[in-house]
């Protein structure tokens, strides 16, 4: 069976970097375009040093010239949409590592890929030790009243509360199943309990010298149970990238989070 093509968008940030890495490592998929917003050079270079492949600041004309079967983006939402947009129309799938999407937009995005018959997986995070916390807290959700999530990213990170830390209150939400979060006496200083999503106060820090860290902490009388994730390199996400770009071509429209391709 001959490899996935695949063309990375964002292929010279931090993340791009380790998705051209992995793509090319792995024997079931061929890295055949990328895609930088600047573009010195007409060819990247591969990391065995020698292979070359085209290398644009054009997406639609390395689609043309490329013929991906599935287009990788680790961007911001500003170039995500539009990203999105020109590869659907080439029904090309789509896997999406961008955080800070509105949901009119993904909607637009699940709508056009239905449309042409193609696939999208959008996860906020592609660690599969991020991908069990969040089945683990939902699972926690029934048995705690009390919830409250952490998370720490490195300055950077434009979005706050991330992705993750909103998939996995809205996990909490759903292993209640209905049932209201404990009851919190009235405070003065409503601003520094976190925003509060599905009724789960997050609490965002960024800093430079993390990269990733989140703690889901439950309390009821007498105990506390902590669940914590730490992201020490970005290598962690390729093995979630890699799934997602195998399973992407067999699906149709939008999936939402890694969980459904996990059996989660």
């Amino acid at each position: 069976m001959a490899p996935i093509r695949v063309a990375v968008i964002g292929a010279s940030g931090r993340v791009g970097h380790e998705v051209v890495k992995a793509v090319c490592l792995d024997p079931e998929t061929q890295l055949v375009g990328a895609v930088e917003s600047k573009t010195p050079v007409d060819y990247l270079v591969l990391p065995d040093g020698f292979r070359t492949v085209p290398f644009s600041s054009d997406l639609e004309q390395i689609i043309l010239r490329c013929h991906p079967e599935v287009l990788v983006d680790f961007t911001v939402a500003p170039v995500t949409v539009p990203a999105a947009m020109i590869a659907l129309k080439h029904k090309v799938n789509l896997v999406i590592g961008t955080t800070g999407l509105k949901q009119d937009e993904m909607t637009q995005i699940d709508n056009l890929a239905k449309e042409q018959g193609v696939g999208v997986v959008l996860a906020p995070n592609f660690a599969l030790g991020a991908i069990i916390m969040t089945h683990l807290s939902k699972i926690a959700a029934k048995y705690f009243d009390y919830a409250e999530i952490i998370e720490l990213h490195h300055h950077l990170k434009v979005d706050a509360p991330s992705g993750t830390s909103i998939k996995t209150a809205m996990a909490i939400a759903e292993g209640r199943n209905g049932k209201p979060a404990g009851h919190m006496p009235e405070q003065k200083d409503t601003e520094s309990r976190g925003k509060m999503v599905n009724g789960v106060p997050i609490h965002s820090v960024r800093l430079p010298g993390i990269l990733a860290r989140q703690e889901v902490r439950f309390g009821t009388a007498g105990q506390t149970l902590s669940i914590i994730h730490d992201t020490t390199s970005r290598e962690c996400y390729m093995p979630g990238v890699l799934l997602a770009i195998k399973e992407v071509i067999n699906r149709k429209g939008l999936i939402f989070g890694l969980d459904t391709l996990l059996g989660l």
